[in-house]
């Protein structure tokens, strides 16, 4: 079992409030029961999330800033073609709100995109992009999955970066960038006047007026997913409170995590299993494993161990 837990903490003042609260009891006891055998740290403006960059890792994916294949993954494990073979990103629906001149984008998810205006959509966007060598195929509604040779070696923003703040320093730079943004400005037009939008604005809903593009791609011809990828525990409670700037949902996220999944973690590895556990932050991960130590090392690591709250406030 390998739990990965993405935004166990943030740099925001209020969830480092709220971790100065927090007691988790079962997660202090787990720690005391692994070893750090791994810390990937990179500046927080990376493209890349913490949490991306160790789930690509257990996954086999090539981690590259920015340019980690989670479409061309995800097109491979759907069937859409013979192992996803191309390269892929991932094209998400989503809101663009301008204030005072700074444009921001909301939570995707909280736009509550129906099937039905999924499908909408894109069959009025996807003639757009065919124009320029891009394949739109169906994968949940407000996300698709997207093929073309536009985002071979494309470096682009995941959306956990970019939900909830500006957009003008997560927009793509590669050389290749200038084709996609001409196809958002084009999207950006239909969408200001496509009846679907009418109809959300008469429920009170956000407009959608953009897209965002990530997850760019392919993968190695040779790629095959490791035999433990399915062992992987990914909780998403926290990053979703965390982009809501929920400290509390945040706060209470956790303790419902120290009941859950790590209790069951720390069951396992007093049973004997091989566990893992993944701590990321916005600019680092810490990886904690099982490992056979000598009874003075185990005294030592009792004696000098840290406390949780002290490990997450490093992330």
């Amino acid at each position: 079992m390998h739990l990965l837990i993405p935004f166990a903490c943030t740099h925001a003042a209020a969830a480092r409030a709220a971790l100065t609260e927090l007691r988790l009891p079962q997660l202090e006891r787990l720690l005391a029961g692994l070893t750090r055998v791994q810390t990937d740290t990179e500046d927080e403006a990376s493209l890349s999330p913490p949490h991306e960059r160790a789930l690509a890792r257990s996954l086999g994916l090539t981690v590259q800033d920015g340019r980690m294949a989670w479409a061309a993954w995800a097109a491979r494990n759907s069937g859409l073609s013979n192992g996803a073979k191309g390269a892929w990103a991932w094209v998400t629906l989503c809101h663009w709100q301008n204030r005072s001149a700074r444009i921001s984008m909301g939570e995707p998810l909280a736009l509550g995109v129906t099937a039905a205006e999924s499908k909408s959509l894109l069959q009025a966007m996807r003639p757009y992009f065919a124009e320029d060598g891009i394949t739109l195929s169906e994968h949940v509604p407000g996300t698709w999955l997207a093929q073309g040779e536009a985002f071979r070696d494309l470096a682009c923003a995941s959306l956990d970066r970019v939900v909830g703040r500006r957009i003008d320093a997560w927009m793509p730079q590669s050389a290749q960038a200038g084709l996609l943004l001409r196809l958002q400005n084009e999207m950006q037009m239909l969408l200001y006047t496509h009846a679907l939008n009418d109809e959300r604005a008469e429920r009170g809903q956000l407009p959608i007026n953009s897209f965002w593009i990530s997850g760019a791609g392919a993968l190695p011809t040779d790629f095959a997913p490791p035999a433990d990828a399915a062992d992987i525990v990914l909780p998403l409670t926290l990053r979703d409170a965390a982009v809501r700037e929920d400290w509390t949902a945040w706060a209470q996220a956790w303790q419902a995590l120290d009941a859950g999944a790590v209790t069951l973690a720390l069951q396992r590895l007093q049973q004997g299993q091989a566990v893992a556990l993944t701590l990321c932050g916005e600019r680092s991960a810490q990886r904690f494993e099982a490992r056979p130590v000598g009874l003075m090392r185990r005294i030592a690591q009792l004696l000098g161990r840290e406390p949780a709250q002290v490990i997450l406030s490093d992330l």
